[in-house]
């Protein structure tokens, strides 16, 4: 048998989820196949004794179950996902760490000799990657591996869809796990795989019976939503994303997965109801495939004796069987499916069926009224409670100022029922607004003062301004919310601002303005900067005194686009330095690290004043640097670190000045450090080579030499 289960980590925080296109140049994207999606994963099985599904149903009907053992040559684990292989698979102490309800993968040679792994799986496993219940996981996998140099870019097409893939320092590395979330075995219909993929029946040999290939023949198969039942892989050209070449194909697969023969049974109630003498009735729900042989087994303690549901066409069972004599504490029943091989089985405590009768809330007395009964009417009946106020005891209960949109009643038996309220009492109505008045922070006689009342609460439908001291001004806009006046003369003048709504008038709010003598404008563009490139930057000259009016303009420096050149405080973000375009060379490339001066000009009618403000760029120098050129292959190694911890890109060109052609480009980490490792172009080696470097953050080393080794 072919050894293709090779163990590919599942921890999520270390694969790389690839869950819907990428951007730009990014080095994994999921591409839109050019045909319409023509099946999936449709269904999840019951939970199994070992706590994943029974199996999973696909939308042509097709059925796989967990292969979860060692003794199946066509549906196995390895030996080492098992703490102890010499033993037999048991949940929870010898249960394997990973489990696959499908494992297909497609393994080629490519036309530089390298070899390429496609995997496309169905795959249990556990969060922590230890077994631990709670932690069951299911999840959809796409990996893609094969060497390649960096910055070569491919398509890989495949039977569950195209991946546009950009090889690092590493090839092509890419793995999309979808459906890592413990317990929600439903996630994985959100990944790519599906409908299963199955030996194509139309070559031979056919498939072992029951199973969907053999793991250890690879073989042509069936199942793409897409019929694209292949591999091929095709080198594009990174910038257009034109084909270059097929480097790669096969429609070649290794396949596991076991058709699933046990349907399982899922118990979605178990109930019991009783009379004043013990006696009653245990009512069950359950659900699986249709046509199994669901049954509840005997229980001496409660007298049932081995028992059939009743099912139907959909897979529903219900069954109803009689009490003889008061339930003992803590009662329990098990529902086994008898077809099952071997036979599946689950138990449920029994509980009394809760039914809410009366849901009301007061909303003037703030009371909250709620009656229930409970199917549990022996001898010392349970007690009722509603969850976050306590028992039932036939007294509302009070002082319930805001109510819950429903309210859960619980009981000690064990049941439980949730019902919406039905309110009663007086609609409620707006409150009368609250009016709040405030007005400019300085106010200069001749200049227009504005009132502003848009800070008042509530449902507000006019508004009213009164002066109620200094000189007698004319008010402009006295019944809108933001009123103005040109005061005449200096002094302390106040407005009443009064609101009024549909929940009546509220109090009126004041506020003095206090004028003083017109002078002329005295501006203040705020202390002079120093800031990273490619940073927002805030410009502030809100020291300025005596100003009706702001206006902002550059003086020199990098062009930059200013918002709210007429505010006090614009903001503009400081270029980035453009970098040499590869692959030069860079005869108009011009290098601009100038400071950005602005001019801030305050006005008002006596006149206007003006000031300057400088924003220069924090300066970046290089450490550690070092430039080696190999000539045997051709390859650049161009390392050193900056000053400036901000993830610029810096770029590396060819002679003493920026105008050469391009090395290469890469980015600084967080520790300030930058590699480029590249092959070509090859230097000038007479006279002394040299090379120059520039970053994004304005640094730059120019005429750095350069160490030619073989």
């Amino acid at each position: 048998m072919r050894n293709h289960l090779v163990r590919w980590s599942v921890t999520v925080g270390v694969t790389l989820a690839v869950v819907a296109p990428l951007a730009g140049s990014a080095n994994a994207t999921v591409v839109t196949p050019p045909t319409a999606r023509d099946g999936r994963l449709t269904q999840v099985g019951p939970i199994a004794e070992f706590g994943f599904p029974s199996w999973y149903r696909d939308s042509t009907g097709l059925r796989l179950e967990a292969c979860t053992t060692m003794d199946d040559p066509y549906c196995a684990v390895l030996p080492d996902e098992v703490p102890d292989p010499d033993q037999p698979v048991s949940y929870p102490d010898n249960f394997p760490g990973e489990f696959f309800y499908q494992l297909v993968d497609s393994t080629l040679t490519l036309s530089d000799g390298s070899r390429a792994v496609i995997g496309m799986n169905v795959e249990g496993a556990w969060a922590a990657e230890e077994v631990r219940d709670g932690d069951q996981m299911v999840f959809g996998r796409v990996r893609i591996r094969f060497d390649a140099a960096a910055g070569k870019r491919f398509r890989i097409t495949h039977p569950y869809g195209i991946d546009d893939l950009t090889a690092d320092d590493k090839g092509v590395r890419m793995t999309e796990d979808i459906g890592t979330v413990p317990g929600a075995f439903g996630g994985v219909f959100n990944s790519r795989i599906g409908p299963f993929l199955k030996w194509d029946p139309a070559v031979s040999p056919a498939a072992p019976t029951g199973y969907t290939g053999d793991p250890g023949v690879e073989h042509k198969v069936v199942g793409s939503p897409y019929n694209t039942n292949f591999i091929r892989i095709e080198e594009l050209n990174p910038a257009t994303g034109a084909v270059l070449q097929q480097v790669g194909y096969t429609d070649l697969f290794s396949v596991q997965g076991r058709l699933a023969t046990n349907a399982g049974v899922d118990v979605n109630q178990a109930t019991y109801t009783t009379g004043s003498d013990g006696n009653g009735v245990v009512e069950v729900y359950a659900t699986s495939e249709p046509g199994q042989a669901i049954e509840i087994a005997a229980n001496p303690a409660l007298k049932i004796r081995n028992t059939a549901l009743r099912g139907d066409s959909n897979g529903h069972y219900y069954g109803r069987f009689p009490l003889t004599d008061p339930l003992p504490d803590g009662a329990g029943i098990e529902i086994v499916n008898a077809s099952d091989r071997p036979v599946a089985t689950k138990t449920r405590k029994l509980v009394d069926v809760v039914q809410v009768t009366r849901a009301e809330y007061d909303a003037d007395a703030h009371t909250l009224t709620v009656a229930a009964t409970s199917s549990d009417h022996d001898s010392n009946p349970g007690v009722l409670s509603v969850t976050g106020y306590g028992p039932i005891t036939g007294t509302a209960f009070t002082n319930v100022l805001v109510p819950p949109a429903a309210i859960t009643v619980t009981s000690s038996g064990g049941g439980s029922a949730t019902a919406s309220l039905v309110g009663s009492g007086a609609t409620f109505g707006p409150d009368a607004p609250v009016a709040a008045a405030s007005s400019d922070s300085t106010a200069v006689s001749g200049q227009t003062v504005k009132l502003d009342g848009t800070g008042s609460a509530g449902a507000i439908d006019s508004y009213r301004w009164e002066q109620t001291e200094g000189p007698a001004v004319t008010l402009t806009g006295g019944t809108t919310a933001s009123a103005s006046f040109v005061p005449t003369a200096p002094g302390t003048y106040t407005f009443a601002l009064t609101v009024t709504g549909p929940g009546g008038q509220g109090a009126p709010a004041t506020v003095k303005v206090t004028v003083v003598p017109a002078t002329v404008p005295v501006a203040n563009a705020g202390a002079d900067q120093t800031v990273t490139r490619g940073k927002a930057v805030t410009l502030n000259g809100s020291s300025s005194s005596n100003v009706e009016s702001y206006s902002w303009k550059q003086v020199s420096g990098p062009a930059v686009t200013l918002a709210g050149a007429t505010s006090a405080k614009p903001t503009f973000t400081y270029p980035s330095q453009a970098l040499p375009a590869s692959p030069g060379p860079n005869a108009s490339f011009v290098y601009n690290n100038d400071p950005v001066v602005f001019e801030l000009t305050v006005t008002n009618p006596n006149g206007k004043s003006t000031a300057l403000v400088t924003i220069k760029p924090q300066p970046e120098s290089f450490t550690g640097l070092t430039v080696r050129y190999r000539t045997g292959n051709n390859e650049w190694r161009i390392s050193g670190n900056s000053n400036l911890l901000v993830g610029q890109r810096i770029t590396a060109v060819l002679g003493g000045t920026l105008t050469g052609r391009v090395i290469g480009t890469a980015t600084v980490d967080a520790a300030g450090a930058f590699s480029i490792r590249v092959t070509g172009p090859a230097p000038v080696l007479n006279p002394t080579p040299t090379i120059s470097l520039v970053t994004t953050t304005g640094g730059q080393q120019l005429a750095f030499a350069v160490n030619v080794t073989n």
